[in-house]
């Protein structure tokens, strides 16, 4: 498999991890998966940091919450250090179109930036 492949692969996975309830309410887990310089555009219009991001999914997220829904998900490699991934997501009726950025590290794929956008299923 092409080294491009599995850098997407990975990321991929990274990503996946992110949407899982037990990660998301893990601050540890999270936080392996955030590069130090992350930061984030979210569905509602708010910016997040590494830190806020964080703190939000540890206390928002409980153990009865579902799984976000992706779908689409799908990863170009830009650079040998940097691979950029779109998906859609479904959660508690609202859908919204994700891009996010991942960078190459001494600690593997972290995430460095993520925008979400919300729209309709009529926009789709």
């Amino acid at each position: 498999m092409p080294e491009h492949d599995s850098a997407v692969e990975s990321v991929i996975e990274g990503e996946s991890a992110l949407l899982d309830p037990e990660v998301r309410r893990s601050p540890e887990r999270v936080g392996a998966l955030l590069h130090p310089g992350f930061h984030e555009f979210g569905a509602s219009g708010r910016h997040w940091d590494r830190a806020a991001i964080i703190a939000l999914l540890a206390e928002t997220t409980d153990f009865d919450s579902r799984p976000v829904v992706a779908s689409g998900m799908r990863g170009v490699q830009l650079a040998p250090d940097l691979v950029h991934l779109i998906y859609d997501t479904e959660y508690d009726g609202s859908s919204a179109h994700r891009s996010s950025l991942w960078r190459r590290t001494d600690n593997g794929w972290l995430l460095y930036f993520h925008q979400a956008t919300p729209f309709s299923e009529q926009a789709r």
